[in-house]
């Protein structure tokens, strides 16, 4: 999924991972994602720029596109990162400039890496659900990896979790001793969680890790803290454990990750090292080089943004 406003800020990703457990409550702010799709993004956020190495959370519907074209986002490119799209209603169709074609359907895994470069395109099908709902993430690679090939995978079958009144789905990374066959890069997980109304959990943890939870529906207590759909509550490390009351039935995303060390940037769709090297991609995307091409998408490709004309500059976690 693509970052798709014209003057997008120059985000400087990091942020202090607590050495404790915290619980710092976060809303999104309303973004328009093409021609019908309004998202609430998450991450980056005033106070918390990432979790672990998730760099970028958008969370939207439930949309009702009966009569609405739903999800239209033209090819556009990446670099640095693997996006993450996972869905509770409805389809969405991925091609890439690898010559990629699926169709992901509800709690199924798609997961690109982008590597050193990659296009690609997502939209609703044609003829497509009544609902559409779920949360588009991004992943940063570590210096070592980011010039890696470009990859997609799709995995229908994930491993899954299970106790009284909660059923999970591991999406990357392992929980409980269910492990994601989706490639990973750094120590980090990703879980989707239903609990029936009424239910007390406490979730095993990694006291290494810090954590977030997004509430995707219903209404959930984390930890003692209230969470609605469309927020998010950053929770620090030092936890081996996370307790959950559900108070209506409810389904949320678990984010983890050891705190991601390296100084980056966020531009756009690019997640950089360097001023120099996000004004290359830029001007490579631009002029038809590196990205490849994304064939079968009815419609022309995303023009990108200008660059601002002070220098961007790659920070660290610590602000």
């Amino acid at each position: 999924m693509s970052n798709l406003d014209p003057k997008p800020v120059t985000t400087l990703c990091g942020g202090d991972a607590s050495a404790g457990p915290v619980r710092e409550l976060m809303t999104g702010r309303s973004v328009r994602l093409g021609e019908s799709t309004q998202v609430r993004r998450l991450l980056p956020n005033l106070p918390r720029r990432m979790v672990g190495a998730w760099c970028f959370v958008d969370h939207y519907g439930p949309d009702d596109i009966a009569d609405e074209p739903g999800m239209q986002v033209p090819p556009h490119p990446h670099l640095g990162l693997q996006t993450v799209s996972w869905l509770h209603d409805g389809e969405v169709l991925h091609r890439d400039s690898l010559g990629s074609l699926a169709t992901v359907r509800p709690r199924e895994l798609g997961l690109m890496t982008s590597g050193r470069a990659i296009s690609h395109s997502e939209e609703s099908p044609r003829d497509h659900a009544r609902l559409l709902h779920g949360a588009q993430l991004w992943v940063a690679l570590p210096d070592a990896h980011r010039h890696t090939a470009p990859t997609f995978e799709h995995h229908a079958d994930l491993p899954e979790i299970s106790a009284t009144g909660l059923h999970g789905t591991v999406i990357l990374g392992s929980m409980d001793g269910a492990t994601s066959p989706g490639r990973t890069f750094t120590p980090l997980v990703g879980v989707d969680l239903t609990l029936t109304e009424g239910t007390p959990a406490a979730l095993p943890l990694e006291p290494d890790f810090e954590y977030a939870v997004l509430a995707m529906a219903g209404g959930v207590d984390v930890d003692g803290v209230r969470v609605e759909p469309g927020s998010i509550l950053y929770l620090g490390c030092g936890r081996r454990q996370l307790p959950l009351l559900a108070r209506t039935d409810s389904s949320l995303l678990l984010l983890g990750g050891e705190p991601f060390g390296e100084e980056i940037l966020m531009w756009w769709n690019f997640v950089g090292r360097s001023d120099e090297e996000i004004r290359q991609a830029r001007e490579e995307w631009t002029n038809g080089r590196r990205f490849g091409e994304v064939h079968g998408y009815d419609g022309a490709r995303l023009a990108a943004p200008e660059v601002p004309q002070l220098p961007l500059k790659a920070r660290g976690r610590v602000r």
